[in-house]
């Protein structure tokens, strides 16, 4: 009995002090961690519209053209189509300063033509190339342009990004059957080597613009100075012996990473641009090759070395590169700098919480303004049409989260579960030096984790909450609500979500955190 009570006696205190080591373990790590210092304030401003009731107004104009009926309108519509396409000529045939009085008419047109075509569906396909014709008449004209100047990005986002918008508004109200998932832009010639993707030539050197589907995604589109649609950047290789096209792209979870073009296609991607660089610039006149050799020395790179993933978002420092980074560092090698204007992350809250994931940088590569560079052409555009609605609800949640974010709204992340994370980062170091994926991505911090969880779980909560609001909607007017009216729902919902309280629970563990 005497060994046996000693036994037992030795047993409790070892599970003891396991448990007080373990208690102060934990209490260790749930040392908080450091702030987070504020992002130097900006002199420049975020762009803004300031057009809410012109917005009301042209959806009043929607109601009363569904009533009037297709018929009714198309003399109307062909009268508009007549009078935008003139002002094209007169693009096509001349050059115009940014500031002429022909931009500000064409916006106009654009804009006015939308809510007609939208209640009569047959007239899209004529929309969509009157809207492809824009792009490529405006981004002509603005080779001669002086594309730092605040006013000439202005005039460019108001008319590529502003026609995209507004075609997209167009889109979203027509039956699925009548949305064309492809847009051909201009077939640039190219002398390097080529293949085929769903349908469209693309040759080695050419640039891959696309939008995830995650939240991050989402806020990566919409926190910039000139809000956007896209979230991430791919550079194409395609082998002058097998025509196989290979992907190189930089991944949160993996750095820089080579995909096959399937693998590419697999991942999740609302929407796809391909760009491709001027034939006529003076670096291709001297090399016609180079795209494909700044492709191949790219895949070289990435094939004979780990390069970390960016965080920082700093795009002169090419030690780690963040999917930008990876064209615009590629053609740097050869002398050709992209992003001729460069992206600007102004707004104080929007720069709060992307420092809180590990950014410093605010004047960097948004993936978003590589359109608007003169130097690029646009050759094709893929929106899948099932998923275009989904695109812009979680931009309308992400700018309703921005407005609060604006207003003082912090991302933190629940304090309790900051041990847990710690452990799991550990953990994902020694997976990284093994060349493995951890749950916690390598340049990120246990803390930025938490507050990355946070975000998509606010986000999702917000957007469940939309979608059922724009159900409603709908079935109230007989259709979609446009992008405002989902901004609407937006505001709503988030107000509604930061007066619940939410309990957090570990389960997710940061698996799967999303690519940009």
């Amino acid at each position: 009995m005497t060994s046996t009570s000693a036994t037992g006696s030795r047993k409790r205190r070892l599970i003891a002090s396991v448990a007080l080591a373990l208690g102060v373990l934990y209490l260790l790590l749930l040392i908080p961690a450091a702030e987070v210092p504020p992002p130097v304030a900006s002199d420049k401003a975020p762009f803004v519209w300031n057009k809410d009731a012109y917005w009301q107004a042209l959806e009043e104009r929607f109601q009363q053209a569904r009533t009037a009926g297709c018929a009714a309108l198309e003399p109307i519509i062909n009268q508009e189509l007549a009078r935008t396409q003139q002002r094209l000529d007169s693009l096509s045939a001349h050059s115009f300063p940014p500031e002429h009085q022909l931009f500000a008419g064409l916006e106009h047109d654009i804009f006015e033509l939308a809510p007609q075509v939208a209640a009569c569906p047959e007239k899209l396909a004529v929309y969509e190339r009157l809207q492809a014709r824009v792009r490529t008449l405006v981004k002509a004209q603005s080779q001669q342009w002086d594309i730092k100047s605040p006013a000439t990005r202005d005039r460019l986002y108001r008319l590529l990004y502003g026609s995209r918008a507004a075609l997209e508004e167009v889109m979203l109200q027509a039956p699925p059957q009548a949305l064309p998932a492809l847009t051909r832009g201009e077939e640039e010639p190219s002398q390097t080597p080529s293949t085929k993707i769903l349908g469209v030539t693309i040759h080695s050197g050419d640039i891959l613009v696309s939008r995830g589907g995650a939240p991050t995604s989402a806020l990566i589109a919409r926190g910039n100075d000139y809000p956007g649609n896209f979230s991430h950047i791919a550079l194409v290789h395609v082998d002058e012996k097998t025509s196989l096209a290979s992907i190189i792209e930089a991944h949160i979870e993996r750095g820089v990473a080579v995909a096959t073009l399937e693998e590419y296609l697999r991942d999740k991607k609302l929407r796809v641009m391909v760009l491709r660089l001027r034939a006529d610039l003076p670096a291709l006149t001297a090399n016609p090759h180079l795209p494909h050799e700044a492709a191949s020395a790219a895949l070289a790179q990435a094939q004979a070395q780990h390069i970390p993933y960016d965080f920082e978002m700093d795009y002169q420092d090419a030690g780690k590169l963040f999917c930008s980074e990876v064209a615009s560092a590629a053609y740097r090698q050869f002398g050709l700098e992209l992003w001729m204007g460069i992206s600007h992350i102004s707004s104080a809250g929007v720069s709060a919480w992307l420092a809180a994931f590990g950014v410093k940088h605010f004047q960097t590569q948004e993936p978003a303004d590589l359109e608007y560079d003169p130097q690029l052409r646009v050759v094709a555009e893929w929106r899948d049409p099932e998923t275009l609605y989904q695109d812009h609800v979680d931009n309308a949640v992400i700018d309703a989260m921005l407005e609060g974010a604006e207003a003082g709204d912090r991302l933190d992340y629940a304090w309790h579960l900051l041990p847990l994370a710690r452990v799991l980062k550990g953990y994902s170091l020694l997976r990284n030096a093994l060349g493995k994926v951890g749950p916690v991505p390598e340049g990120m911090s246990a803390a930025a984790a938490l507050r990355h969880r946070q975000f998509n779980q606010r986000h999702l909560a917000i957007k469940a909450r939309v979608l059922q609001q724009a159900e409603q909607f709908a079935q109230t007017r007989g259709y979609r609500p446009p992008y405002w009216e989902l901004v609407a729902l937006a505001r709503a919902a988030a107000a509604v979500q930061a007066a619940a309280t939410h309990p957090h629970e570990f389960c997710e563990c940061f698996a799967g955190v999303p690519r940009t």
